[in-house]
């Protein structure tokens, strides 16, 4: 299988690029959260290891944005890059809301401070240059080329140090063009958080917000669902579902064209969960 995988892509190896992604949707969100857990990474309020058997009670992560939203809106970053994946890490929710929506600037040498090296083991460039909004940018690439070198590390790790398997370099991910779909106003997100927040309140698993959706054959970037269970809400029982607010007609047809039960409103979402998942009978 490994002689497969590099004949196919060229080799094993991991480049910044992959990392280029945006949203929770994102192709390496996984990687990044697997290296938050399988290695070093500390909290930046308590400076504990992130792995989950180290945590007790504040096992559950929460993902933070590096920079805040609210700051980088401010500065008029659009919103792909407001959530770059290399804008994401994990931490426990106590010290995701104490931070809050500080400038990255203002708390990160209070971090270094109180425990030093926390800031590095999860691939924070330690240029202070680069911790200003100004050189957003510059921070994400930066952190992505440190991603880069981690994940190629572990690799390393698994392979038992064989590195001829990570070949190179990789076919380096494509940008996403964000040209279809997506979220376009604060109203739309609030909503969407909303109805995320009732099905968890109905025991059912969370959907993806800003899901990419990616061609598998060539990894081309086609579109952004509002908000989707690519699995469907019960996983691998159901068919996959969307909720889309205001898209186009393309983007419903592209959706359903790749097998996506289509939403347009959040009413009714909710009524197919309650009769088709939940099997309530809405008019008893």
């Amino acid at each position: 299988m490994l002689e497969q995988l590099r004949l196919w892509h060229g080799g094993l190896r991991v480049e910044p690029g992959h990392f280029t992604g945006w949203s929770l949707g994102a192709r390496f969100y996984p990687v990044l959260y697997l290296l938050t857990r399988i290695g070093e990474a500390r909290d930046w309020g308590t400076g504990l290891p992130l792995k989950s058997s180290l945590l007790g009670k504040m096992n559950r992560l929460e993902v933070h944005h590096i920079f805040p939203k609210s700051q980088l809106y401010k500065s008029n970053y659009k919103r792909p890059e407001v959530n770059a994946l290399a804008n994401f890490c994990f931490l426990t929710k106590e010290t995701n809301l104490a931070i809050s929506d500080r400038l990255t600037e203002d708390y990160f040498p209070e971090i270094e401070a109180s425990h030093p090296g926390a800031l590095t083991s999860q691939w924070i460039p330690l240029d202070a240059d680069l911790w200003k909004m100004r050189n957003y940018r510059e921070f994400l690439e930066a952190r992505k080329s440190l991603l880069a070198v981690e994940t190629n590390r572990r690799m390393e790790d698994l392979l038992h140090g064989d590195i001829l398997w990570l070949g190179g370099p990789a076919p380096i991910a494509p940008v996403a063009a964000q040209d279809l779909g997506g979220i376009t106003s604060t109203a739309e997100e609030e909503e969407l958080e909303a109805l995320n927040g009732w099905v968890e309140s109905e025991g059912l698993p969370r959907g993806v917000i800003d899901y990419e959706l990616v061609d598998v054959s060539t990894g081309a970037h086609r579109s952004i669902f509002d908000l989707a269970w690519p699995n469907g809400i019960q996983e691998n029982l159901s068919q996959p579902v969307t909720v889309l607010l205001n898209e186009s007609g393309e983007t419903l047809v592209l959706a359903s064209a790749h097998g996506f039960r289509c939403f347009t409103t959040s009413d009714d979402f909710k009524r197919y969960v309650r009769t088709e998942i939940l099997s309530i009978d809405i008019a008893a």
